[in-house]
């Protein structure tokens, strides 16, 4: 009779929660790899819904200063008023294709007499001073401007623009706000699409993002198969073992002859021969 009492060992039943802990530790992470590869999807989603819609009126898009919800990013709006150029920002330490720059903030007064932040677009860093060289003019007077929205950036820690400048560090609507000195909307600002009338020069535009789903899904499958493979192992370490507290029970040494007896009985591979010559090149 074959002996399977080692299983219920306290070595054995080690091996089994340390299995089971560590395939509970697989499947979490293949949960969150497949979280992440979710939310780049919806952000592929929502790119491709958004970004080339058709513009709707900026008051009907964020009735409020307050308003703006994620499902809104790259929505294009429209707006016509006037730039106010007196409050030009520029946001520093935005390299563009591996080249140091700023992006130009201009706020923008529509009509209804709200303030909207519009980012015209990125200019380099001069070559003799940490500030552009040039900074193109937006049109003035009356404009018609269709941007993307964009929700506002967080602060960065302790970093702050530079005073005495009209430098910042951030899109931090607040901080904008305290800069114009008068209320503008404070969830959301613009990258420029189009301005009418068209400027003579203009800052380079945004470009459409491209955004990666990278190897979550991957990772995930991965995870996974460790977790599967680690009962796969313990199954193997069992059956050896199982194999060696019973190599005198009768029944199974007749059982394992006639495994190999079916081994032998298959048909012969090239690579059979292959390998049975390698074997004896290195005996």
């Amino acid at each position: 009779m074959t002996n399977i009492r080692f299983a219920l060992s306290r070595r054995w039943l080690g091996y089994l929660a340390v299995a089971v802990v560590f395939a509970i530790i697989c499947v979490f992470l293949a949960h969150w790899q497949w979280s992440r590869h979710d939310e780049k999807l919806a952000v592929v989603h929502q790119l491709e819904q958004t970004y080339d819609a058709d513009p709707i009126p900026l008051q009907q898009a964020l009735p409020e200063l307050s308003s703006y919800d994620a499902a809104q990013e790259w929505q294009p709006v429209e707006m016509t008023g006037r730039y106010l150029t007196d409050d030009e920002l520029l946001v520093r330490n935005r390299p563009l294709n591996g080249q140091p720059g700023f992006e130009v903030l201009v706020p923008f007064r529509t009509t209804q007499g709200e303030i909207f932040v519009v980012n015209r677009g990125w200019v380099p860093t001069g070559n003799a001073q940490d500030s552009p060289d040039v900074v193109p003019a937006p049109p003035s007077g009356d404009v018609t401007v269709i941007a993307r929205l964009k929700p506002g950036e967080p602060a960065l820690g302790d970093r702050t623009g530079v005073p005495g400048t009209n430098q910042i560090a951030t899109i931090q609507l607040s901080e904008v706000e305290s800069r114009v000195g008068q209320p503008v909307y404070s969830s959301a600002y613009g990258l420029v699409v189009s301005e009418s009338p068209a400027p003579a020069t203009a800052p380079v535009p945004s470009s459409k993002p491209e955004i990666d789903t990278g190897l979550n899904l991957s990772y995930f499958v991965q995870w996974l198969m460790f977790a599967v493979g680690a009962f796969g192992f313990l199954f193997y370490v069992f059956r050896q073992e199982y194999r060696n507290q019973n190599a005198d029970d009768d029944e199974l040494v007749e059982r394992e002859a006639e495994r190999q007896r079916r081994r032998d009985a298959r048909p012969r591979h090239d690579n059979d021969v292959e390998d049975e010559i390698l074997d004896g090149a290195h005996r």
